[in-house]
Order: structure tokens, then sequence, then C-alpha cells
């Protein structure tokens, strides 16, 4: 009886260890692949533009070339903003929707970029001749009080909804748009205040974008807590129960989130939907394992913008059309296929 207990024990626990082995398997293939899509479409991407530049003008390595400056002045800046914003965006949606425990949540439906926004006309405002390093600063401040605004918005629900939760951050954030929109009136600002709010490439040089390897290096330190942030996002009393410090990490990981947008909206502009759909697309894929999830999802952040600049340069050939248009279009259309979908599941 007992040998017999045993084999059963031992021929379940087989079967259970080698379908997790071939799922791990499959996330590996699925983040290997997409990595490959991706350097292959940011290799293209680079010979894409008015200004003639092939694989041939790069070889013959003449900075005193046209199209070798343009290369490396405006193709090569560009796509490395591309990239670590993409990147960087998406990851912070991922990380917001961990702590706060809502699919639908991210830093453009809780009111972080708007707030991020009205951060930046306050400090040009009040320090018009300043620095972009502390302009960035009072957008990141603004950033935070206006994500910890929505937090406590949220816990006063006594029933948050699925899709409530969104809704009162999209409707929150419309408040810190329209007080931004009104100031920004008030003092001449509203060219600066597009800029801001509609995420654009076609400005970004070199000299110009290097403040976004900040947060891809936080998108590196967010890998290596990535497993306190899914404790969090279980629960205060499971967090505590295994030794994490629930409000260090929970108000950490929202600084962070904050940061990130600030500093994205300071640089290319704010970028909407992009860490609300990457995430749960990457996630219905992969499963709910941030530490397993969190490549696949920079990766995929990465590639959904570069895809929509690509169409944003081609589309209007020789126009451009701002990648925020582009990726605000696709991005609703995908939000309200999640909510549907949401609905239909009961969730």
């Amino acid at each position: 009886m007992t040998e017999a207990r045993a084999a059963g024990r031992g021929g379940a626990a087989a079967p259970s260890r080698l379908a997790g082995w071939f799922q791990a398997l499959d996330g590996r293939a699925l983040t290997v692949g997409s990595l490959a899509l991706l350097l292959v479409t940011a290799f293209g991407s680079l010979f894409i533009g008015v200004s003639s530049v092939t694989p041939l003008d790069v070889l013959r390595l003449d900075n005193s070339d046209h199209q070798m400056r343009v290369f490396v002045e405006s193709r090569v800046p560009r796509l490395a903003a591309i990239l670590l914003a993409g990147s960087a965006m998406s990851v912070a949606g991922l990380i917001m929707q961990t702590l706060v425990r809502n699919r639908f949540v991210a830093p453009s439906t809780a009111g972080t970029v708007s707030s991020a926004s009205l951060g930046l006309v306050a400090a040009t405002i009040w320090f018009g001749s300043a620095s972009i390093f502390l302009k960035m600063s009072i957008a990141v401040v603004f950033a935070m009080a206006g994500t910890l605004l929505f937090l406590v918005l949220v816990q006063r629900m006594r029933h948050p909804d699925i899709i409530v939760v969104p809704l009162v951050g999209i409707m929150f954030g419309g408040v810190m748009q329209a007080i931004t929109t009104f100031f920004a009136f008030k003092y001449d600002l509203l060219q600066s205040l597009n800029a801001w709010t509609n995420g654009d490439f076609s400005g970004t040089l070199r000299g110009r974008y290097e403040l976004l390897y900040l947060v891809g290096g936080l998108t590196v330190v967010t890998y290596l807590f990535a497993n306190r942030f899914t404790l969090v996002g279980m629960g205060r009393e499971f967090a505590v129960n295994l030794g994490v410090h629930y409000e260090r990490v929970l108000y950490g990981g929202l600084c962070l989130v904050s940061f990130v947008s600030a500093v994205v909206v300071v640089v290319v502009g704010a970028i909407p939907y992009l860490g609300l759909i990457v995430p749960n697309l990457v996630t219905m894929a992969m499963g709910d394992n941030l530490r397993r999830v969190l490549p696949a999802t920079a990766i995929g952040g990465a590639f959904f913008v570069l895809a929509c600049d690509i169409i944003s340069r081609t589309i209007r050939y020789p126009y451009e059309v701002p990648v925020g248009s582009v990726v605000g279009v696709g991005g609703g259309f995908v939000f309200i296929i999640l909510v549907l979908r949401a609905r239909s599941l009961g969730r």
C-alpha cells in the first residue's frame, strides 16, 4: 500500500514537473522570438526617413558625409529613445497593475501622466530658465503626488470594481489635465503643453534624449525587486507574513512608476495606453509571474512603440504623424477589447 502511494505520488509529480518545464520553455521561446523580431525591426527602422540612408552609407564610416551625420545624430538616438521609453513605460504599467491589483490601472489611467504634465507647466511658470533636471524633478514630485492621491481615492472605495477603478483614474486625470490646460492658456504655454501631452520622437537628437537612460536603469532595478512587488500585490497580510515591509515596497514602487512617467513626459511626451495594453497582452500569454513576464513586457513595449513610430513615419510620407496619436488609436482599440473581454468573463 505504501509503495503504491509512493508510486502514485511519483507518477503525479513527474507530469507536473514536466508540464512546468514545458511552460517555462514556451515562455523563454516567446521572449527570445520577440527579442529577435525587435532587433530585426530596429535595424530596419534605422533606414526609414526623409533623408536617404543605406547600410552602405554607414559602412563608409565618413563622419563628414551627410548620410552618416543623419544616422549618428538622429536615427540612432531616435531608436534608443524609442526602445528606452517603450520598455520603461510598459514595465511601469506592469508594476502599477501588480501593486494596485487591477489590470486596467496604468500611468495613463491613474492620473500619473497628467500630474507630470501639470508639474512641467508649474516648473516652466516658476522656473522658466531653470535646467531640465530641475524641471524634471518638479514633474516627478507632481507625478508622485497625483499617484498617491489616486491611491487614496481607490482605498476609499468600498467595493472597487475592476472597471470603475480605472474610470475614476481617467476622470481624475481629466481634472488634472483641465487644470494644466488652464494655466498653460493663462501663461501662453499651450504649444509647449501640446508637445508634452503628445509623444513625438521627430525632435529626438543626440544630446536631447540621454535622460531616458535613467529610466532604463530603473527598469533593471525593477527586475531585481520583482518578487517583492509580487508579494505586495497579493495583499498586506500575505506580504507581512512573509517578512516584506508592505508600505515601503508599495510606495517605493509607485514612486518608481512616477519617476519613469515624468522622465518620459519630459523627454518625448506622453504615450497613451502603453503601460496598459502591453502588460495585459503579455500576461495573457505568459501568466502572472512578475519576474518571468517582466523581460517580455519590456521587449513588447519597445516593439509596440517602434512599430507605431514606423507607421507614423510612413503613413503620410514625407511628413510625420506624432507617435502618440498612432499609439492612442491602436491602444484605445485594444483597451476597448480588453474591457469587453473582462466583462464577458465576469471579472
